[in-house]
């Protein structure tokens, strides 16, 4: 049985969902939640370590980068291989998981938005600006209007 488009699915997660920051932060948890989220993003990717490895460098301008280094950075047990943010960015275009972003804010409360989303949000954000004119313009309609002065 399917539900008819107008219906509410109160299974299915927001799109934009909205979130609370953390009240403190865990270093360690948040260490190996990215970890294994960035293990996933090279599951999910096409390429090989090798070849991540390799599209990483480029974009980094440096000569080479091996696979050990991708496997420190997704290692739980390699606490002190942090990876940089300069080089999480060539991670994410080199794996093309964009999804990785949204993953390192949301613990402070935050959504990313691509592209035309961005659009969308601020469309959105000016009908409730809209709506709230249009509130206050009626609470001013309200009340009669008595003009004093009258034409000398």
């Amino acid at each position: 049985m399917s539900n008819h488009p107008s219906q509410l699915d109160l299974f299915l997660e927001p799109l934009f969902p909205v979130r609370q920051a953390a009240v403190s932060i865990d270093i360690e948890r948040f260490r190996s939640k990215l970890k294994r989220a960035m293990a996933k993003a090279i599951r999910e990717c096409p390429h090989s370590r090798e070849v991540i490895a390799a599209r990483m460098a480029q974009y980094l301008g440096l000569p080479n980068l091996s696979k050990m280094t991708i496997d420190a950075y997704t290692a739980e047990s390699k606490a002190t291989h942090d990876i940089s943010l300069v080089r999480f960015k060539a991670f994410v275009r080199a794996t093309g998981a964009v999804w990785l972003w949204d993953f390192v804010v949301s613990e402070d409360g935050l959504i990313m938005l691509e592209g035309d989303e961005a659009r969308l949000a601020e469309i959105a954000r000016l009908q409730q600006e809209q709506r709230a004119l249009a509130k206050d313009l009626k609470t001013l309609l309200s009340v009669p209007i008595n003009i004093k002065r009258r034409g000398r």
